[in-house]
């Protein structure tokens, strides 16, 4: 299909000099170079393949629990990417309630927190669906449902309308901002949304997981919205990252991916939009994104399933709650040595009673000592 630029852009610039990358005669006929990106291609979808299988086998409610566990960091990591702090408790009790997913302890509902996760839930639960402008208008709704981002009045569930000036990426004090980036002006939008839309509903030319990485960049380089555009853009670049996985679960965080690489996520950004078409550096970055994702969700999955086995091992074993505490802290990783000293510190009781407890441990051949070395004696996990 031809998704041929209907308006002439030398009309959009204010002179004639090209600046940004939508200013481009042939935007938005994206280019990349596929020979380069193969290896990286087939590395993240066997990796997607590997994690997919292991999954597979680990039985409904772990899968489920793991869902869970990725999907809460991926809420609150794309809501820190743009400097707003969640609470994980209600991230986490907020999915499991649309979820229908059983949770120990359910958190207070909390209306900023349930807008963010009914959007990436909608994003991927119902990847199939097409995307439209009014699905997009209740995403932005449900971020910004005050109608306000921090203290300003904003336009929500439409398109920008530029009233202040030229929406601009900046930084710095007002005194002395930089801009980044200039998005196309705001008359532009409709035409822009409906061209891009199109594209990300029936255009199959390009791989699955390289229109995730063109979609991503392609919207944020729009900023259609007054504001929530960088969240919408990676909720869209994870309903595209589905439809490629075949599944409505995710198990793996790309926003998180994003927030670990953050500096040379933007610098990036603004070097690409401030180039030419040939996009095949930006799919690169996001490609080593995507597999370093999936192989820190594989590291995740190694871990939980440890400390599932474990618990199996060890469920007819009666233990007092210091242990299971104690147990439990190794279990996710525990920062350092565990020494007596500290066993009695974290389990608020005495060092003779620490040490009860460890010898008990170690008898039982749960725990075995360190062979690490150091002035006190340290104690680590017996992994068979």
């Amino acid at each position: 299909m031809d998704f041929s630029v209907i308006i002439p852009y030398n009309l959009r610039m204010n002179s004639g000099v090209k600046k940004y990358i939508w200013q481009d005669s042939q935007w938005p006929h994206w280019e990349y170079d596929l020979r380069q990106l193969t290896g990286l291609l087939t590395q993240a979808y066997h990796a997607q393949g590997r994690l997919l299988g292991r999954l597979h086998d680990i039985g409904i409610d772990l899968r489920d629990q793991e869902s869970l566990r990725v999907l809460t960091e991926d809420v609150i990591k794309t809501s820190e990417i743009e400097g707003e702090k969640l609470d994980p408790s209600s991230v986490r009790s907020s999915i499991a309630r649309r979820l229908g997913i059983d949770i120990v302890a359910l958190a207070p509902a909390d209306r900023y927190v349930d807008g963010v996760v009914d959007m990436v839930l909608d994003a991927t639960q119902h990847h199939q669906k097409n995307l439209t402008q009014e699905r997009l208008f209740g995403w932005h709704a449900a971020l910004f449902s005050s109608g306000h981002s921090c203290l300003s009045k904003i336009l929500v569930g439409a398109w920008r309308d530029d009233a202040l000036g030229p929406m601009q990426v900046v930084s710095g004090p007002v005194s002395r901002q930089q801009i980044h980036f200039e998005a196309p002006p705001a008359p532009f939008m409709p035409t822009e949304m409906e061209q891009f839309l199109l594209w990300f509903n029936i255009d199959q030319q390009d791989d699955p997981i390289i229109k995730a990485g063109l979609a991503h960049l392609w919207f944020v380089t729009l900023h259609p919205f007054d504001d929530g555009n960088g969240r919408i853009a990676r909720a869209i670049g994870d309903m595209a990252l589905a439809r490629a996985d075949g599944s409505a679960q995710r198990f793996y965080s790309l926003s998180a991916q994003i927030g670990r690489d953050r500096k040379n996520y933007y610098e990036l950004l603004e070097k690409t939009q401030k180039g030419a078409l040939d996009v095949t550096q930006w799919l690169t970055w996001f490609l080593s994104s995507l597999l370093s994702a999936i192989e820190v969700a594989e590291a995740a999955l190694s871990t939980t399933l440890f400390k599932t086995n474990f618990w199996q091992r060890w469920s007819r074993t009666p233990l007092n709650e210091r242990q299971i505490k104690l147990l439990n802290k190794l279990l996710d990783g525990f920062d350092g040595k565990l020494t007596t000293s500290k066993w009695a510190i974290i389990a608020k009781c005495s060092p003779d009673t620490a040490l009860r407890d460890i010898t008990d441990l170690l008898e039982r051949g749960a725990l075995v000592k360190s062979n690490a070395g150091g002035r006190s004696t340290s104690y680590e996990l017996y992994c068979p």
